[in-house]
């Protein structure tokens, strides 16, 4: 019987969560942080987590915890604009998270093209 560890695990479930990312059961549960509390931790500042992971220097500790972020994130109904746009934006950036924590091929390049706060913000943003 093969053995389980935690990374197994994890990743796992990032990916059932990344699979069910536009799915009426998924998109009906409820998040645990608004729009707001994921931007502050994960993405403002030069500093920030999605910063360093765009670097390549942010930990295994900060890429699992980005994929949460990312999934918290699509959970969220946009502050304004179309839900479509949302929900595609933001699965672009879990699964591009999801890339970064399993070290796939080109998992840096997709997470740089993801992370393109003016292409979100100018659609989603409130004023």
């Amino acid at each position: 019987m093969p053995m389980i560890t935690p990374r197994i695990l994890i990743t796992s479930a990032a990916l059932v969560a990344v699979a069910f990312t536009g799915c009426s059961t998924f998109s009906n549960t409820k998040p645990s942080l608004t729009v707001d509390q994921v931007m502050d931790e994960g993405f403002k500042g030069k500093g920030s987590m999605a910063a360093r992971l765009g670097e390549n220097t942010a930990t295994d500790a900060d890429k699992q915890r980005m994929v949460y972020l990312t999934q918290q994130l699509a959970l969220n109904q946009p502050p304004k604009g179309d839900p479509g746009s949302w929900e595609e934006k933001t699965a672009k950036l879990n699964r591009a998270a999801v890339a970064l924590v399993d070290k796939l091929p080109d998992s840096l390049e997709l997470w740089r093209a993801a992370v393109d706060c003016k292409a979100c913000h100018s659609i989603h943003k409130p004023d």
